[in-house]
This record gives structure tokens, sequence and C-alpha cells, in this order.
């Protein structure tokens, strides 16, 4: 089959024919094979591509696999082959899934209880981009934070995959947004989300543009942060949290991991929430698959929608994460097989 292999560790935005690449496009791997009673083949139809997988190939993510190892987490596809004992799935469904590793590749084998059935009408292509993304903001948000109506959500990187993730799941739970991004055709597409106010990086900075708001909406501050981003602009973000603020620590795209004051903390009785969307899977797989099905059927009401800012090919592969690294993005970035390039989202 074909699989994107990471031989190696180092630059992924290098072209995959060039023999510094850290990754190889095999076209000679082996299909794997049943592994369990209760085991089901998928054929991959399309994979998404995260901030993660780009860090895991540069070998700074917090889990580090052995080398060699076929990236990739969160896909779509057709079930190709079950185990005696799956009663969930038969040959010819269609289901998402999120793995450790593994979904850069052709075909992938999960034990049925990971995998959600994708409903009629949702196109396979968004429904391998909402996995990672829409699950992270989701249990962030709704699980961790549980934001209700009313409440004030700021959102750094916005335009990126978790944060166009965060901007609409926020919407749905009635909050006002407020959204963090740079660049005019990243504010001209959060607007069209229907976000409450928009501060654009490229020529405003963040602190008097919200004050600003929250001023002629008479609020008092920020409920929940939502923070992917860390560095400079997370500190100055603290100084618009009120009491009682609640903080979600996603990631540090910046490259910056932030100092929160914990003495700041304490004087203003905030929240600090670590979101490792991923360690779920081991300590708390039922929220996940909870969290999964809502969201799709969100999706299915036409509550949130998919955004793909980007699809390619795997032997693309350097460009994917090439649109990553140059902050080219507006929602997610796909690699997707067989031909699916022509595929457009309909969720």
């Amino acid at each position: 089959m074909e699989a994107l292999v990471c031989r190696k560790l180092g630059d992924p935005t290098v072209s995959i024919h060039d023999e510094k690449s850290p990754i190889v496009l095999s076209k000679t791997e082996p299909i794997p094979q049943l592994n369990s009673s209760t085991a089901v083949r998928v054929r991959v139809k399309a994979t998404s591509l995260n901030y993660a997988n780009y860090l895991q190939i540069l070998g700074k993510y917090q889990e580090k696999p052995p080398l060699p190892f076929v990236p990739g987490s969160d896909y779509s596809g057709t079930v190709d082959a079950v185990g005696p004992n799956v009663s969930n799935f038969k040959v010819g469904d269609t289901v998402c899934g999120v793995a450790a590793l593994g979904s850069f590749a052709q075909f992938i084998v999960a034990d049925q209880s990971e995998l959600i059935p994708v409903p009629k009408g949702c196109d396979l292509l968004a429904a391998a981009a909402l996995p990672v993304a829409f699950g992270t903001s989701h249990v962030a948000l709704v699980h961790r934070a549980q934001l209700s109506s009313g409440q004030v959500l700021l959102v750094l990187g916005a335009a990126g995959g978790v944060g166009v993730a965060a901007v609409q799941i926020g919407k749905v739970c009635g909050a006002t947004i407020i959204a963090v991004a740079r660049g005019a055709e990243k504010i001209k597409f959060l607007k069209s989300l229907g976000v409450d106010h928009v501060v654009d990086l490229s020529n405003e900075s963040v602190i008097p543009s919200v004050k600003e708001f929250l001023k002629a909406r008479k609020l008092k501050g920020v409920d929940v942060l939502y923070d992917p981003v860390g560095g400079k602009l997370t500190k100055e973000s603290l100084k618009l949290l009120k009491w009682g603020a609640q903080i979600l620590v996603i990631g540090f795209a910046s490259g910056e991991i932030p100092v929160i004051p914990a003495n700041i903390a304490l004087v203003k009785n905030w929240t600090v929430h670590g979101l490792y969307w991923g360690s779920y899977k081991i300590h708390r797989p039922h929220v996940l698959e909870d969290s999964l099905k809502e969201l799709l059927l969100w999706a299915a009401k036409g509550l949130i929608t998919i955004h793909i800012s980007h699809t390619y090919s795997p032997s693309e592969a350097n460009l994917a994460f090439s649109a990553i690294e140059d902050r080219k993005v507006i929602g997610k970035v796909m690699i997707a097989f067989d031909d699916m390039k022509s595929i457009r989202p309909r969720l």
C-alpha cells in the first residue's frame, strides 16, 4: 500500500523527493492485517494534518514514537474488512476515527470501539477534518470550561484549525465571541462566521481593541480564554480576564511557552485547564466518543461547518506542512487518497 513514512526526524517541508526529507512516500508498505476479533480495517479516503504532526516529525512533540513510523491521527474512509466478532460495522460502511499514529496511509486497522459512523450525506473529506480540531475545542469548551450563554470567549489563533472550531462551538453555546488573527483574508473569514469582535494583529493590539469592545458592550471582561498560541499574546490576553475566568491551554504555535503568574491566578480566582486531547483516549475514552457523536450531530444540523483550507495528495505532503508552517491556513489542511481532491465538504 501507499504510505507516508517518517524515517528520520527533520523538517517535513522539504520535498519528499529530496534525500534530506525526513518523510518518504513508500508504495510497498504491507497492508495491515486484522489483529483481533473486533478489529476493523479501513481504507483511508482522507486524513487531517495537524500542527502536532508537524512537531512530531520535527522531534519537538511530547510523544516521540520510535523510528520509522507512519504519522497521522484523524481520518475517514470505508470499512474494508471486519473481524468475526465485529457487530457495529460491515464492509462498505463509512467511518471516521482517531489513531495515535498511522493514518497517513491507504489502510489502517482499529478496534470497532474506536470508530464513529459517518452519517449519510456527510462528506468524507470534512469528516476526516473534524475529530482532532473540533474534538479538541469541544472537549475544552463544553466539557472542561462548560462555556455557557452570555459568557465572553476570547479565541487566539482564531483562523487556524482548532481556532475556527472554537469560534463555531462558542457560537453554538451562545457565547460572545472575540477572535484574534492576523491578515485581511483571515479577518474577513472570521467575520463571515458571525463573531462579535475581531482583532487583526497586523494593524492593532489585542488589549486596546478588546477593551474598547468590552466597554461598548458594557461587559466586565473575558470569561474564557482559548489559547493555542502562547508567547507574548498569552501574556497580553491575561490582562483582559475577569475575576473567576478560565484559561484553556491548548498549545504553543508561537513556539514560546508562556508563564501564567500563580499569584495573579490566586488573587483573581482563575482556573487554568491544560488540555491534551489525545490523552483522553487513554484516560476518558467515553468523553471523546460522546464529544464526536455530538459534533457529527451538530454538523448534520448545520450548526458547525468544517472549512477545508488546503487539500493535497500524499506526494505533496511537504506542501501541506509548508502551508501550516507559513501560517497560510484558514481552517484545516488535508491529505486525500484516491483522487479525493475534487471532493468539497458539504458539512
